[in-house]
């Protein structure tokens, strides 16, 4: 009886093992990254150029949202790179090998790079309007930079130590799954270190924002526009992450929690696909944060006319309202 048990066991094993190594790439798949990839990757290579180009030259002060959103920009440019990468593996079938365990180091840093970088953003702008006092003493571009520079670095071990804990398989697909995670207990730490955690403090802060600039009493038409704008930015960064990083995160820790629990093989191969569609949600945002990138530019340019047109006023009460509502508007990602 234990014999025939133990029989049947490796024999549910050599049946999996085997769909794993023979399950092909879902041409449907192919072809929705194809679709979506081929226009992503023209527009993500120019909008995040432009963005580069104008926070790097264009704008004179170097500002906390500025040092921001380079940082942003570059992790948008990491994935933008490894994008016909991608597709070309996909389309040749291409098996995992060392150049593709390059390429997958490079799209993983924008994950992570990419939340935090909006997490502190949105910390720094929670600083600025709800604690304006100690935002004195802890807001800095100086610090801005030291906090860029940091995350780059931990992100790059992350990275790193992430590649050394998964084997190199050849008979696996480069940038595709089609295997259990074999119980990789660190999934859930993955999904609480760079999904719950930065959504916490990203829904607190968001939240927090918007209330104070709801109820904040404007003095003008041109300060009450600026606040509405305010708050759409907000809402729009929050927006764009919950679209692009919780689906993912959430296919990936239910197909750990299948894995784990043994369901049926076609029920994980189904999920499976939807993590890969899920996938390229979350790539799209390295073309939805140029919408960010568009009104911090904007707004830069919005508050140096209102000031000089305020200068040449000789109003110095209301002198000061474009440097405020600058900082407010330009928080967003």
């Amino acid at each position: 009886m234990i014999l025939e048990s133990c029989n049947q066991i490796i024999q549910q094993h050599t049946i999996m093992a085997n769909c794993s190594n023979n399950t092909e790439i879902d041409q449907n798949i192919i072809t929705f990254e194809l679709i979506l990839y081929i226009p992503l990757f023209f527009l993500g290579a120019v909008f995040n150029t432009v963005a580069l180009w104008v926070f790097y030259l264009k704008l004179r002060r170097w500002t906390e949202t500025r040092f921001y959103m380079i940082s942003l920009a570059m992790a948008d440019y990491a994935t933008v790179f490894t994008l016909p990468f991608i597709m070309m593996f996909h389309y040749q079938g291409r098996r995992e090998d060392v150049f593709c365990r390059v390429i997958e180091a490079i799209y993983f840093l924008n994950m992570p790079v990419s939340l935090y970088t909006i997490t502190f953003i949105a910390v720094d702008r929670y600083l600025a309007i709800k604690h304006p006092l100690k935002a004195r003493a802890l807001r800095s571009p100086q610090k801005a930079a030291i906090s860029c520079l940091c995350l780059w670095l931990c992100s790059l071990a992350w990275v790193t130590m992430f590649s050394s804990l998964i084997p190199t398989n050849e008979g696996r697909y480069c940038f595709y799954r089609n295997a259990p995670y074999d119980n990789f207990i660190y999934i859930p730490i993955i999904s609480v270190v760079f999904l719950l955690i930065p959504m916490v403090i990203l829904t607190f802060c968001s939240t927090q924002i918007i209330r104070c600039l709801k109820g904040k009493q404007n003095c003008s038409l041109q300060e009450e526009k600026l606040t509405q704008k305010a708050i759409c930015i907000v809402a729009v960064n929050m927006g764009i992450f919950i679209v692009c990083f919780l689906p993912f995160n959430l296919c990936s820790l239910v197909s750990f929690a299948m894995d784990v629990t043994g369901d049926e093989y076609w029920l994980r191969q189904a999920l499976s696909k939807t993590i890969h569609v899920a996938s390229c949600l979350q790539n799209m945002n390295c073309c939805l944060d140029a919408i960010c990138y568009y009104f911090v530019a904007k707004e830069f340019q919005e508050a140096i006319s209102f000031k000089s047109m305020q200068s040449n006023a000789n109003i110095s009460q209301d002198s000061q309202l474009p440097t405020k509502t600058n900082k407010i508007i330009s928080g967003c990602t």
